[in-house]
């Protein structure tokens, strides 16, 4: 008997009804109607799970987090960071607005041995995350180079996105 691999995780988190924040579930939503993944990379829309993290990183190889991020720079710029970055103090404390749950999560599945082996998050700026179900122009602009990222890393971890022939309309329902 083979045991299946550990899974990879592409987790976009972020609230659809507050503009750029919806980020994250938008490009898995895009990532899901133009490729086919093998059976254990798992996209996931994570919505705003707050302090429950853990479900999502536990126990993972890797997981890429598809985000917005509060750091300076112009709207749209895309921003990748890794592993230590994401709880140590280089960059800004606070990089999205649900990394006070991505930070403890991560922390707490080092105490139990569930920790992913790498953690990326790839984040872009937003310009509004106002009340609204639209992505802004710049960060509509950023999707294809936040997808372009995320098929690079699986690419680096020896996993190929095959595209599909006939692309699926993707499920927006809050668009």
């Amino acid at each position: 008997m083979t045991d299946s691999p550990a899974p990879i995780r592409i987790l976009g988190i972020g609230n659809v009804l507050m503009g750029d924040d919806g980020l994250g579930p938008y490009a898995v939503e895009i990532l899901r109607s133009r490729y086919d993944f093998p059976d254990h990379v798992e996209l996931v829309d994570g919505g705003t799970p707050g302090l429950d993290f853990l479900p999502y990183i536990s126990n993972a190889r890797s997981v890429m987090v598809l985000d917005t991020v509060s750091t300076t720079g112009h709207p749209g710029t895309l921003k990748i960071y890794r592993d230590r970055e994401i709880i140590g103090s280089a960059p800004p404390p606070r990089l999205t607005p649900h990394q006070p749950g991505l930070r403890e999560s991560l922390m707490a599945t080092e105490l139990t041995d569930a920790s992913p082996e790498e953690m990326v998050l790839i984040g872009v700026i937003p310009e509004t995350v106002e009340q609204g179900t639209s992505l802004s122009t710049p960060v509509l602009a950023a999707v294809e180079n936040v997808l372009d990222t995320v098929l690079r890393e699986l690419e680096r971890l020896g996993v190929t996105a095959e595209p599909l022939e006939t692309p699926r309309v993707p499920e927006l329902w809050w668009v």
